[in-house]
């Protein structure tokens, strides 16, 4: 949390960033460690949909802006399955203006957005280890459903 918090506040590196009105866009940083770091611009109405992060354990900050997490406080199995059913009240959700972030652990569920209507978003991300892989996923209300597992030479 520490490189992101410090990366966040480096405001040259923030203004350098090209941002896109439609998507979002990202630039690759050096993370301490061997760790796996990212600077992302974020476009009004853009999200991330559901999706976890594997085996890597991983942080977040907004460095302008404000961003939405939605994510789930339950253990998923991590194999074996296309479908799940979530019980009740394991939704969760926090705003996350500039300067907040969050850390979370292996196989976080979640799905970040830049709610706002008119204004960008930038956020930096560590992941440790570099990520292995992130497995996508469709909501339906409590149907959590997997569609897709990402490797590497798919975003890099």
């Amino acid at each position: 949390m520490d490189f992101v918090r410090r990366t966040a506040t480096d405001t040259e590196l923030i203004a350098s960033l090209p941002l896109d009105p439609e998507g979002r866009t990202w630039v690759r940083l050096d993370g301490p460690g061997g760790s796996e770091a990212w600077l992302i611009g974020w476009p009004p109405g853009t999200g991330t949909g559901w999706h976890d992060h594997a085996d890597s354990v991983g942080a977040f900050l907004t460095a302008s802006g404000e961003l939405k997490e939605y994510s789930l406080a339950a253990r998923l199995p991590t194999d074996g399955w296309k479908t799940l059913e979530l019980t009740d009240g394991v939704d969760r959700e926090r705003r996350l203006p500039s300067g907040q972030g969050r850390a979370f652990g292996r196989h976080h569920v979640h799905e970040v957005l830049n709610e706002s209507p008119d204004a960008h978003a930038i956020s930096v991300h560590a992941y440790y280890p570099p990520l292995p892989q992130i497995r996508r996923y469709s909501r339906s209300g409590p149907i959590l459903r997997l569609e897709q597992v990402e490797r590497p030479e798919d975003w890099q």
